[in-house]
């Protein structure tokens, strides 16, 4: 589970933030201060943060340039009531992956935070070859094979064994795989998600590798 800190010292905005961000199943922390982002930075790890810039006490800017100094992997998503392209820049140059303007639509917000995970994760080009429970998966050439036998997949059933396969061992919810493989932004049902999970156990034959997690989505297992 993902490990969020939210940094923002007005309550009406960072209460609804919080419980929308726990909705999407990641551990979510939060502190109204610069100087609590820093102290929590300092005693524990976090995959981002959603960074204020207007903060009390040290700003958002100086937090991000030392989370930038001090946790290079932890990706950071800024908030700001400014518009100015001139406010922008000095976010960025700061260090910081994305950049939000108030108001925002949480549902917006959520699907930047995982588009942020999700490219702060991806492999490298080098690195792009999932191996795990027999099957082998190269992302950079879109080819995937179960032991000697190449896999012939649609884009989109490769697309969801690599999501599957890149957390093997993990039960994956139905909404999350959805706005992974599908799209970022969409809502409604998940009934299409069942025929493509239908479709990609067909293909990878006996013995099964995915696995239904009843009432809560799917889970790819983990072999030998």
């Amino acid at each position: 589970m993902e490990r969020l800190l939210v940094v923002e010292d007005d309550a009406s905005i960072g209460d609804p933030l919080v419980r929308a961000l726990r909705r999407e199943d990641y551990e979510v922390e939060h502190v109204g201060t610069g100087e609590a982002a820093l102290e929590r930075l300092h005693a524990a790890s976090f995959d981002l943060v959603v960074l204020d810039i207007g903060l009390p006490g040290i700003d958002g800017v100086e937090v991000c340039r030392r989370i930038r100094r001090d946790h290079g992997a932890t990706a950071v998503l800024m908030l700001t009531a400014r518009s100015s392209e001139l406010d922008e820049v000095v976010g960025l140059d700061a260090g910081a992956d994305d950049y939000v303007t108030k108001p925002f639509g949480l549902a917006v917000l959520t699907a930047r935070v995982r588009a942020l995970l999700r490219r702060r994760s991806a492999p490298d080009v080098g690195d792009s070859v999932i191996e795990v429970s027999g099957l082998r998966i190269d992302q950079a050439s879109r080819r995937a094979w179960r032991g000697p036998r190449e896999l012939e997949l649609a884009p989109k059933e490769f697309d969801l064994l690599a999501a599957l396969a890149a957390r093997a061992g993990e039960a994956l919810r139905r909404e999350r795989i959805m706005s992974e493989v599908w799209d970022e932004n969409w809502w409604g049902s998940t009934k299409t998600l069942d025929v493509h999970v239908g479709w990609l156990r067909q293909k990878l034959g006996d013995p099964p590798l995915i696995t239904t997690v009843r009432g809560y989505g799917f889970r790819l297992e983990r072999t030998g």
